[in-house]
């Protein structure tokens, strides 16, 4: 059985939309080792469909010269959820159509490593709500934004979670790992 890991960028504030504003600190070369990590330990992708649309053009013409990341991003097999068809394809990927706690889960028992996750907010708390997030990575950025789309919304239930492991860059970016409580 598989689990389910979560990458996002953050804000103290909890934004985690648009993270051009991260380019202000820099990216370590421990950031990178870090996010390598749960990257290699990964043996498959799980996007929102808006995220999967995101990351295609950016990551599509990437080799592993322009950034080490890229053979991963490139080859490792994507699960797109949305109700919507991608409007690219990247790839190998499969659709799962949308949002289904049951066919997540089903998702997981198929697969025998680490499914890896990043941005894809909607499918992300929908995912934490259902107790299908097996470890959440959140690099916390020493910045509150004050705007933006907030990784948990207001109203939602409390989401109760345990501290993993944590470890402080250099940029003063905070990588906090959690599990369920």
């Amino acid at each position: 059985m598989g689990d389910i890991a979560v990458h996002e960028f953050i804000s103290l504030d909890g934004v985690f939309e648009d993270p051009s504003w991260t380019f202000d600190y820099g990216f370590t070369p421990r950031m990178g080792e870090s996010l390598g990590a749960i990257t290699d330990a990964s043996t498959a992708i799980l996007l929102g469909r808006a995220t999967y649309e995101m990351f295609a053009p950016a990551w599509s013409t990437r080799t592993v010269e322009d950034d080490p990341g890229a053979p991963f991003f490139n080859d490792t097999h994507k699960y797109v959820v949305g109700s919507r068809e991608p409007n690219v394809e990247w790839g190998p990927s499969t659709r799962l159509g949308p949002y289904d706690a049951d066919a997540i889960r089903r998702l997981k028992d198929d697969n025998d490593g680490t499914i890896f996750t990043s941005g894809s907010g909607t499918l992300v708390r929908a995912m934490l709500r259902d107790g299908l997030v097996d470890a959440l990575h959140l690099f916390v950025y020493p910045v509150a934004l004050g705007r933006g789309r907030r990784l948990w919304d207001d109203g939602v239930d409390a989401t109760r979670l345990s501290l993993r492991e944590q470890e402080a860059f250099d940029n003063g970016v905070l990588h906090l790992t959690y599990g369920p409580a």
